[in-house]
């Protein structure tokens, strides 16, 4: 019955929709094509971020900030095939308890490589959260 209780019940059910609903978060998990790393390294910013693919070879960006302060134009490199992408679930949002740093629009990518990738977008990462994207 508590706020921070009815956060987390919030939280699990819809980690649980978002799962059922987009494959690429299950559908090639004993295949190594099914997980691209995008930032495996970058512990001076306690980041890491990765893609998972379903059997279309359509992504899903997975990100998770491990720092209490928020991140503003943290720059991930990322596949150029996509022209934009959407926040799909914010473990920060105010409904689960967070503090509601969130990127509500659209992302779209940038000409500026990254992470050994030709294109890159910048998110606002949210303190102690994981964010997980979506082609727009």
């Amino acid at each position: 019955a508590e706020p921070d209780h009815r956060g987390i019940r919030d939280l699990v059910r819809d980690l649980n929709t978002t799962y059922q609903h987009h494959p690429a978060l299950w559908q090639r998990d004993t295949d190594p094509a099914g997980f691209t790393w995008i930032a495996g390294d970058a512990a001076d910013d306690n980041v890491f971020a990765f893609l998972r693919h379903d059997t279309n070879g359509t992504p899903l960006l997975a990100v998770s900030h491990f720092s209490p302060v928020v991140r503003h134009n943290y720059r991930l490199g990322i596949p150029d095939d996509t022209p934009a992408w959407h926040e799909l679930l914010n473990t920060d949002t105010a409904r689960y308890g967070g503090s509601d740093v969130t990127n509500p629009d659209p992302v779209k990518p940038e000409p500026h490589p990254a992470h050994g990738r030709p294109a890159s977008i910048q998110l606002t990462l949210p303190p102690l959260a994981t964010i997980w994207l979506r082609p727009a």
